[in-house]
């Protein structure tokens, strides 16, 4: 009996149990579904986290207040770091700029939990209010869904402007057109002149999609009393190195801000593409986590399936002593029960694919708002390869005991 035969048999074999076949197929489909799902949520959350820095320069970074909690440590009251003032970071963006050709953006937080009215529909107190000049959309990977950005001319003239985040516009103009209407919030009326894009966020609390973005001087009006604290991001547009544009501009900020030598800095410097990395190191991990997890599954899996094996040949002994009467080797008799066992996974893991790209992209969507479908290539050939190793070892062992039968005490079999 040649190869082609041997694997014909094995499958009409298969098509003769095609209950006990579905149930087997099913066990690994299990398994192949956890490793695959779990990995391709991952993929796909990582995807979403590329694409909010896609549009971030490699050397984009940003110079914001220190914060220090706010507690007693061991009796004593830790230090209170001063914010960064309205001189000090128009001053640090001159200089910034000076020597870098740098885009640069200022921005104040305004607001936190503050409630948006227009007519009469609210939105929920969740919204953020900050103070922008006309470049924070670009270096911050805004981009514009309706209307447009917030202009020098707003900001001269400290306009009553406002650009909405896309969660707000949604709920506030349900079948109307936002632009040129009048918002309240903070007790002042603003007149809407763009909407964002959809921007998301990981963990689905959509903070980007609930910003109102007003003209900087217009802000710090609105702020009246209150202190505000202000934030620079930076991109250097003539610049390769980013490790030595981040220590230039730490020594620009310390001179600024007359941190004493030998001290820590009284401010903090987060570059986008560190943020980025450090992600993926923990993606990494979530990677030999998912993969460990998919792994045992389908060891279960395949302890089930060997044992499906083990019933189908006591269930056969007659046929394989028919078989080695007939003139069967017994390796050809194991060759026909591996191609059973490595069938049977394949079936399920083809099956285990499909589950496991749809409940990982639905698992990624939940996670992390806007990422988009993913098709992990990767992880698919894996999971057959996965597939095929499972088959091996669950088949090994019943061929190998198939194989050793004696013929004439397998005919007398009842």
């Amino acid at each position: 009996m040649n190869i082609r035969e041997n694997i014909d048999e094995g499958l009409r074999s298969i098509q003769s149990n095609l209950l006990r076949t579905v149930l087997t197929a099913l066990i690994i489909a299990i398994g192949i579904t956890s490793l695959v799902g779990i990995l391709t949520a991952i993929e796909g959350i990582q995807n979403s986290v590329n694409s909010s820095f896609a549009d971030l320069g490699a050397n984009t970074f940003t110079v914001r207040n220190r914060y220090d909690d706010d507690f007693f440590e061991r009796g004593r009251r830790r230090k209170k770091y001063p914010p960064i003032t309205y001189r000090q970071a128009n001053l640090f963006a001159e200089k910034f700029k000076t020597s870098y050709a740098a885009v640069s953006s200022l921005s104040a937080g305004i607001a936190d939990a503050v409630q948006v009215n227009y007519l009469s529909t609210k939105t929920n107190p969740n919204s953020s209010v900050v103070g922008s000049d006309e470049n924070y959309l670009a270096i911050n990977g805004y981009k514009i869904d309706q209307g447009r950005n917030i202009d020098k001319n707003d900001l001269e003239n400290s306009l009553n402007v406002a650009v909405l985040g896309q969660e707000i516009a949604r709920k506030l103009f349900v079948r109307v057109d936002p632009l040129n209407k009048e918002v309240t919030f903070k007790g002042a009326r603003y007149r809407v002149i763009g909407v964002l894009q959809k921007k998301g966020s990981l963990g689905g609390d959509n903070d980007a999609d609930r910003i109102i973005l007003i003209p900087l001087e217009n802000g710090r009006g609105l702020a009246a009393n209150q202190v505000l604290t202000y934030s620079i991001t930076a991109s250097p547009t003539n610049a390769t190195d980013g490790d030595m544009i981040v220590e230039e501009a730490r020594g620009i900020m310390r001179r600024i801000r007359s941190d004493d030598l030998g001290k820590e800095d009284s401010f903090e410097i987060d570059r986008a593409d560190a943020m980025a990395k450090d992600f993926e190191n923990v993606t990494g991990y979530l990677r030999i986590g998912g993969f460990g997890i998919g792994i045992i599954t389908l060891l279960g899996a395949s302890i089930a399936l060997m044992n499906i094996m083990l019933v189908s040949v006591t269930e056969r002994t007659r046929e394989i002593g028919i078989r080695k009467s007939l003139g069967a080797t017994p390796r050809v008799i194991r060759f026909q029960f591996l191609v059973e066992a490595i069938v049977v996974c394949i079936i399920g893991g083809i099956g285990g694919l499909f589950l496991g790209i749809i409940i990982g992209n639905v698992l990624s969507n939940s996670i992390s708002t806007g990422s988009s479908f993913v098709v992990p290539w990767l992880w698919m050939a894996m999971g057959i390869a996965v597939c095929i190793f499972v088959g091996v070892l669950s088949g090994i062992y019943p061929a190998i005991k198939a194989s050793r039968l004696d013929p004439i005490e397998a005919l007398r079999y009842e």
